[in-house]
C-alpha cells in the first residue's frame, strides 16, 4: 500500500522559511518523478514543482521560481521542498505526489502571515 506523509507545514512570517518534507513508503520511489503541489482556499489544486527519479531535472511553477527548492534523497524515500521568501499567497495545504499517479498525501499546511 502506497502512502505519502507530509510534514513540516505551520505558520511563517512573510519572508520567512519552511521546509516540507514527504515521507514515501510501499512504492518504489527511486524510479518515480515526484511532485509538490498546493491548493489554496477556494481555488484548485496546483502544480509548484517537480523532480525527476534521480534528481537531475526539476521544474517550477512560475510563482515559486527562485524561490522554492524541490530535492529528493532516494535511501530515505523522502522528497523535499524548501521554501523561502515566503508570501501570503504562498498559504496551501500542501501534498506530494507521485507524478502521473493517483497517490496522494493528506497534505500539510502553510500559512504566511504576519
Amino acid at each position: 500500500q502506497v502512502q505519502l506523509v507530509e510534514s513540516g507545514g505551520g505558520l511563517v512570517q512573510p519572508g520567512g522559511s519552511l521546509k516540507l518534507s514527504c515521507a514515501a513508503t510501499g512504492i518504489m520511489f527511486n524510479i518515480y518523478t515526484m511532485a509538490w503541489y498546493r491548493q489554496a482556499p477556494g481555488k484548485q489544486r496546483e502544480l509548484v514543482a517537480t523532480i525527476t527519479s534521480a534528481g537531475t531535472y526539476t521544474n517550477y511553477a512560475d510563482s515559486v521560481k527562485g524561490r522554492f527548492t524541490i530535492s529528493r534523497d532516494n535511501v530515505k524515500n523522502t522528497v523535499y521542498l524548501q521554501m523561502n521568501s515566503l508570501k501570503p499567497e504562498d498559504t496551501a495545504v500542501y501534498y506530494c505526489n507521485v507524478k502521473g499517479k493517483e497517490y496522494w498525501g493528506k497534505g500539510t499546511l502553510v500559512t504566511v502571515s504576519s
